[in-house]
């Protein structure tokens, strides 16, 4: 009975022990560390959300800033963002933002003199898309109006702005501050058949003005050959600065997805994206799959990989690849820029996410002014740039 007992009682501890070590494995990881010692992102989590949630949590829709383009374009990612998830604080975010500048007549205290003041136009097209309501078509059409009067160079290309200090010159940021606006408002309220011509013509006479034999477009041009920064033969920029780039690269994705397939300046259109992305591959950095602030100087000891670009073409080289535009290995190309981008998320000690090295912004100059731009933290060209980027590739 005693030796009957005993095997009894080493039994039960056996199996105690081994369910204790099944407790054990069950358990949940203890909680990963958080600020500059924090683990790199996990491929789980959604990043999209992270970043909205914590960027509406540091500003409210009166606070997050005027009427401008970088707020536009981060609030459009938000969109991207609403889209998928379908969490309603996201769309009544951008509504409460928009409203705090159209009135309820459509009416709008904007003069839209520069193509920057248009981008945020985008919004008054989900609006309307959204709700219905005649305001946000008002408002919108005062930027269609606009164009209608709105300076050009010799060949038909919208100015930069309607100011002395930019009179003839085109920016490649300019593409994205107007035509992806354009396609989208043509489609919205029935007016594709100047829209998309228009946005198509522009996308073209900017890209045969700035993108040079490497594929890279320089960052602007001026007719006139009068400013400082322009070369007297050609008139170009010095330099291919990233983010202008980018602008161009997710400008063309937008309006190659909207123009129909019999468009004519369509193929011109694709020629131009398939030479750019060459360049874009042949100038990504092997080391952190990023793009460098300048592009063409990585091997520059102060030169440095920027986070908005590297998001922008990201999203153009997988969206390019994904609807055929450009060869399916662009693919793998933007699959080591997104894990590069991806590399520059953390979570702070407040618990929100921070996105890292994004240039502020930045006037057409030299070398040693983009490579001396402040490198920001939560900087709205990131963000927004950031959350169209995730939304293309994050199934990936």
């Amino acid at each position: 009975m005693r030796h009957f007992r005993l095997r009894t009682a080493l039994t039960g501890l056996v199996l105690a022990s081994a369910a204790l070590t099944t407790l054990l494995a069950a358990a949940p990881a203890p909680p990963a560390p958080v600020g500059p010692a924090a683990a790199r992102p996990a491929a789980a989590t959604d990043w999209s959300t992270a970043v909205v949630d914590s960027t509406m949590a540091r500003y409210t829709p009166s606070t997050i800033g005027g009427w401008s383009y970088p707020v536009g374009h981060c609030l459009y990612g938000q969109y991207l963002t609403y889209r998928r998830t379908h969490d309603a604080r996201y769309l009544t975010y951008i509504k409460s933002y928009v409203d705090r500048f159209v009135k309820s007549d459509g009416s709008i205290d904007q003069s839209f003199n520069s193509l920057d003041s248009m981008q945020a136009g985008r919004l008054l097209v989900i609006l309307h898309h959204e709700t219905g309501q005649d305001r946000y078509l008002q408002a919108a059409r005062k930027i269609r109006d606009r164009l209608n009067t709105y300076p050009r160079t010799a060949d038909g290309g919208f100015w930069h702005a309607d100011t002395s200090s930019r009179a003839h010159q085109l920016w490649a940021d300019g593409v994205y501050m107007v035509n992806p606006f354009l396609v989208e408002y043509g489609k919205e309220f029935g007016d594709s058949a100047y829209t998309d011509d228009e946005a198509a013509r522009q996308l073209y006479i900017y890209g045969s003005h700035l993108q040079v034999a490497n594929g890279l477009l320089k960052h602007a041009y001026d007719e006139s050959k009068s400013t400082g920064w322009s070369d007297p033969h050609t008139g170009l920029a010095p330099e291919h600065w990233c983010r202008a780039v980018g602008w161009y690269s997710m400008a063309i994705v937008n309006v190659l997805d909207a123009v129909p397939a019999k468009q004519a300046r369509r193929p011109q259109l694709l020629s131009i994206f398939r030479k750019l992305a060459a360049g874009l591959e042949k100038y990504q950095d092997p080391v952190t799959g990023r793009w460098f602030q300048v592009m063409g100087k990585g091997d520059r000891s102060d030169d440095w990989t920027e986070t908005s670009c590297s998001s922008m073409f990201t999203y153009a080289l997988s969206r390019g690849a994904q609807q055929g535009y450009l060869d399916p290995r662009y693919a793998t190309v933007a699959r080591r820029g997104y894990q590069g981008v991806l590399a520059k998320l953390s979570v702070g000690l407040d618990g929100r996410t921070d996105l890292a090295d994004i240039s502020i912004g930045t006037n057409v100059g030299d070398y040693a002014y983009y490579v001396g731009r402040t490198r920001a933290t939560n900087d709205f060209h990131g963000l927004g740039a950031f959350l169209i980027m995730n939304e293309q590739l994050r199934g990936d």
